[in-house]
């Protein structure tokens, strides 16, 4: 089993072109007789209704941009090449805090307006059911503006983006939800003396006016936009080996890159151990980026699962191994929980956070490092939190349906752990790791529900799992441990609220692996 150290470039992805529109012979639509409609401003996320647009689909990104220091302002264009579900006069992409500059479909410029966080686009003719198209949009961005919710993190050499859950769209114009994921290529220009990075691999470095250098990269599996890492910095790319001939990258601060040299040499080990259990690391590279920034206000969390690398707060990386192991093998598990496998909809988001912890906590326990409330065992953390399970079907929903205040409690967390520890209870351990790797392979490169892991469990145990495995994802009360009939659940109070952060993951009270 060897990994690809070259990226060869999927058929569908954009490098910087303007591909013709493709719509067969329509007539020119007049004013007031335009076919089609504007297509639906949703895809229908129960948990972020506004997100997407259901009218098409986008196959390939293209993001080109350029970091000027001085202004500290971002200049970018997007080439997006998109294919219609059903006949459009117009359509919109999602964006906020961009000013828009223009807009083209097809080469030929189009009408456009910005509306709450949409880009609405006229086009110059309507576009047919299943029309290719490419889209290009030209605007600059701030990363220090402030808006509602934004990817942004400035740092005083650059930036980095978080995009999770919902702000990818304050970087770049785009169908914002993980149902829609798509190739990416990308361009970064920075004046010499920093760098810029994307996700996948790097595929040409040019100097460009003397002055400031070009990167380029291009990932080799579709990503989902709340996935997408660009950054700008001091930075030294540390490369090595991890198994089989992964190339290993990490993206590290130049003064630090010393001091964090022990947390990045653990990277290897830790992708041994989960692919002994989940099957070959799925992405052709993988690395840490420890942001060139502490400040908390600008960086509320500890470390962010993007495509292809993780970013993380450089001080928390410079603990001993037993106080981040653990929340490192958490962000790894999300290169197949959330990266390879992505939620359907942020319903599903437990997929992601609670197969992450419950690794993570394996992985801990198996070294014997007691977690944040002095346990060793797993078997002794989920009777805790079974304990809890009322209390946080009350305060935080259940497991499976949270809404935008509660997405990240940790009922999506620990609350997701305990689901599949009463599901691997219930058919023990070969099934289980069984019922793993059939849904990461079916569902490989693409997006998946709780009812497809409800289905794949079912189909893989040879029983029908949908009454179980529901009680334990929607109930509103605590179903019966398997093979503890001992265990109670506390009552219920009136006073206690589950804690939670604006972004999942990442928070310590959150994620059971720190």
């Amino acid at each position: 089993m060897r990994y690809r150290t070259r990226v060869t470039a999927p058929a569908a992805v954009l490098i910087g072109t303007t591909a013709a529109l493709t719509l067969g012979s329509p007539a020119r639509a007049t004013p007031g007789r335009r076919t089609g409609d504007p297509g639906p401003e949703t895809l229908g996320d129960p948990v972020f209704p506004a997100l997407g647009n259901d009218g098409y689909r986008v196959s390939a990104y293209h993001l080109d941009l350029a970091y000027d220091p001085t202004t500290r302002l971002v200049d970018a264009t997007a080439t997006l090449r998109i294919r219609t579900t059903r006949a459009l006069s117009r359509f919109s992409l999602d964006a906020l805090g961009l000013d828009i500059r223009s807009v083209c479909v097809g080469g030929r410029t189009a009408v456009w307006e910005q509306a709450d966080e949409k880009l609405r686009v006229t086009p110059d003719r309507p576009l047919p059911a299943k029309a290719v198209a490419t889209v290009r949009v030209a605007y600059s961005a701030d990363p220090r503006r402030t808006l509602a919710h934004t990817a942004w993190v400035p740092t005083a050499d650059g930036f980095a983006i978080c995009p999770q859950p919902n702000s990818a769209h304050t970087v770049f114009p785009c169908n914002d939800h993980p149902s829609d994921k798509a190739d990416f290529s990308f361009r970064v220009t920075v004046p010499n003396g920093v760098r810029g990075v994307a996700n996948g691999l790097l595929t040409d470095v040019e100097e460009v006016d003397g002055d400031r250098t070009a990167y380029s990269y291009r990932s080799a599996s579709p990503i989902a936009t709340e996935l997408v890492q660009i950054t700008v910095g001091d930075y030294v790319i540390k490369d090595r080996e991890g198994p089989h001939g992964l190339p290993l990258r990490d993206v590290v601060p130049t003064a630090r890159a010393t001091a964090l040299e022990p947390a990045l040499a653990l990277t290897p080990g830790l992708v041994t151990w989960l692919e002994e259990r989940l099957g070959a690391f799925p992405f052709e590279t993988y690395g840490l980026l420890p942001c060139n920034s502490d400040d908390p206000k600008a960086f509320d969390f500890t470390g962010l699962e993007t495509q292809t690398l993780t970013l993380y707060k450089p001080n928390f990386l410079l603990q001993e191994e037993k106080k981040i192991g653990s929340h490192m093998m958490h962000e790894l598990v999300h290169s197949w929980f959330g990266n390879l496998v992505s939620p359907a909809t942020w319903a599903d988001l437990w997929l992601n956070e609670g197969h992450a912890d419950f690794y993570g906590l394996l992985y801990r326990y198996e070294r014997g490092w007691a977690d944040s409330l002095g346990l060793t065992t797993m078997e002794a953390r989920m009777k805790d939190t079974y304990a809890r399970g009322d209390q946080w079907r009350r305060d935080s929903g259940p497991v499976a349906a949270p809404n935008e205040v509660n997405l990240f409690d940790s009922q999506r967390y620990l609350g997701g752990v305990l689901v599949l520890y009463a599901f691997r209870q219930l058919v023990g351990e070969d099934v289980f790791h069984a019922v793993e790797r059939t849904f990461l392979d079916r569902f490989r490169n693409s997006s998946a529900s709780t009812d497809d892991y409800i289905a794949v469990a079912s189909e893989v145990s040879g029983q029908d799992q949908t009454g179980f495995l529901r009680d334990w994802l929607y109930g509103t009360k605590t179903p019966r441990m398997p093979g503890h009939p001992d265990w109670t659940v506390n009552p219920v109070s009136s006073s206690f609220a589950a804690p939670h952060s604006r972004r999942g993951g990442h928070w310590h009270e959150n994620s059971a692996t720190l």
